[in-house]
């Protein structure tokens, strides 16, 4: 065969696999999406605050979307915290105002302000090594006190008929948001940079 005809040959090979290429890529994103709304009273958004002698737990009610392909693929999401939903959980109830009340004031949430905390998903893959425990990778854009920054961590994501769950464990840096009180450890309270959360995202199509 003639190197003139190998060339045609492959010119041909490669613009075939092109095309089959953009018509399945196209096929997927002309793929209709379905929505499912976070179920609000059983959801919630866990946090755990910590300074080297102790720590404080709580929670957040969490609304929202997510939207996923009929053939199982999560394509995007939204969702809103309201930082009045803040709650305590170690806390004798006389004392809880007073650490609810600090944490909305300017030195950390500045809820006058920044009434919301908010998280979009760009991109849910699967897990490398999934297990019991974690099935995907979810990456998205973390907006907080005004500033977005993007976060990623592992979940578990189980879909069953109308339902999709979703359950996380991962720790946050709240100095990247401006949330800057309290962080020198040479002064009288420092509290640690990371705040632990555990999301238990429920939501119904």
């Amino acid at each position: 065969m003639s190197s003139s005809i190998q060339s045609v040959m492959k010119h041909l090979f490669v613009s075939f696999f092109l095309l089959v290429s953009v018509c399945a890529c196209s096929k997927k994103d002309n793929e209709p999406s379905q929505t499912y709304t976070v179920d609000g009273p059983g959801s919630k958004v866990e946090w755990k605050g910590s300074a080297p002698d102790h720590f404080h737990v709580g929670a957040f009610s969490v609304s929202g979307e997510i939207r996923r392909r009929a053939g199982g693929e999560i394509v995007g999401g939204k969702f809103k915290i309201p930082i009045a939903s803040i709650s305590n959980y170690d806390l004798p109830d006389e004392v809880k105002p007073q650490l609810l009340d600090h944490l909305k004031s300017p030195d950390f949430f500045n809820m006058a302000l920044y009434p919301e905390a908010a998280f979009e998903i760009q991109q849910v893959v699967p897990y490398g090594k999934a297990s019991a425990d974690t099935t995907h990778t979810i990456r998205g854009a973390f907006t907080m006190l005004g500033k977005t920054n993007t976060i990623s961590f592992p979940a578990k994501i189980v879909a069953e008929n109308d339902n999709l769950t979703t359950r996380a464990s991962f720790r946050f840096d709240r100095l990247k948001w401006g949330m800057t009180s309290y962080n020198d450890p040479e002064k009288g309270l420092y509290i640690l940079p990371e705040i632990e959360i555990q999301l238990d995202i429920r939501a119904k199509k």
